[in-house]
């Protein structure tokens, strides 16, 4: 039976393809964002637009008014870690504190489900790896505390109010939807498989390699890419399993993969040489960050974009059809806000 959700951030990267994955089903979708960061031609059809900020809690409260709700999504967010170690109070108070507001409403208007958008953040440096759900909370920034404060907030929302929440920690979303109709697009461009594509199409500079010298089979840092549209499943996954209590899973393929294994995967899938050049570590980068999703997996997800290969053709396909992104000439399907 169709639902309807409310998905905040859903004219994001992330948020747009769970959009996409509910409207695939047959949902009624509204997508609740700012633009500032997201984009009105990532908004597919039969999705519904409201142009608003988080930062506008009487404006939340009045869209969540017009229920009922089968649940809310939550992907809007600040995300940039670099940033939020320049400017921590935006991140704990854009982030933590619109988000804290957001869930009040949804208890107000008798929301029941909620699903948060988390981070791989949460852990700073891993004291084990594959990282298990259980592993010791120490946010590595700003923004990895201010999911904290979020995840906190839900864990109280539930024992007082009965709020259900699942708390999905994912590690380095990749990849674009295989149709074709969505893809990675930020302004500035900070995950390294998009870049190290636009260097292969000759649209930016060279890729730095940020150290050589870590102790990793090739010297650089190593990273657990999960493919976008897997994540999208996985949200509608632990949506059913909302029935039976609370979800908090870590979400990753639990096999990490070298920058230059990025930069080989590119050059095989493109058929292109990656101009780039070794520089030194940045810090804070830790050697190896690798999801153990055991709970995710023993609930019965299954990535079918596993393969690096796998999750670089599908980037590659959508960057090279919109060389300008989003910014390239509204698809047809696009239509204004209502």
């Amino acid at each position: 039976m169709a639902q309807r959700f409310l998905v905040t951030g859903g004219a994001g990267y992330v948020g747009s393809h769970l959009v996409a994955a509910l409207l695939d089903r047959g949902d009624d979708v509204v997508v609740l964002d700012s633009l500032r960061t997201g984009h009105r031609a990532a908004v597919l059809p039969g999705a519904r637009l409201v142009e608003l900020d988080l930062a506008d809690p009487s404006g939340v409260d009045a869209v969540l008014a017009d229920g009922p709700w089968g649940a809310v999504f939550h992907f809007a967010s600040l995300s940039l870690v670099g940033e939020s170690m320049r400017l921590p109070f935006r991140y704990l108070a854009e982030n933590g504190v619109n988000a804290i507001r957001l869930i009040e409403s949804c208890v107000r208007h008798g929301v029941e489900r909620f699903v948060l958008s988390s981070t791989a953040n949460l852990f700073g440096t891993p004291e084990t790896v594959p990282i298990p759900e259980t592993a010791r909370i120490d946010p590595g920034s700003p923004y990895g505390e201010s999911k904290w404060m979020i995840e906190r907030a839900l864990l109280w929302a539930g024992r007082i109010h009965g709020l259900h929440s699942a708390c999905l920690r994912y590690f380095n979303a990749a990849g674009a939807d295989p149709a074709g109709r969505l893809g990675e697009d930020h302004e500035p461009e900070t995950h390294l498989i998009p870049l190290v594509i636009d260097a292969a199409l000759g649209r930016r500079p060279p890729v730095e390699v940020f150290g050589t010298d870590y102790p990793t089979s090739d010297g650089t840092c190593i990273r657990d890419y999960v493919h976008v549209t897997d994540l999208a499943d996985a949200h509608l996954l632990a949506l059913a399993k909302l029935v039976d209590g609370n979800v908090t899973w870590n979400l990753g393929n639990g096999a990490g993969h070298s920058v230059l294994a990025v930069i080989r995967s590119v050059e095989h899938v493109a058929a292109r040489k990656v101009p780039h050049r070794l520089g030194t570590r940045r810090p804070g980068d830790p050697a190896v960050l690798v999801a153990g999703a055991k709970a995710a997996l023993s609930a019965g997800w299954r990535p079918k974009f596993a393969a690096l290969d796998d999750i670089v053709r599908t980037a590659l396909a959508w960057r090279d059809a919109h060389p300008g992104g989003y910014g390239d000439p509204a698809p047809e399907h696009v239509r204004p806000s209502s």
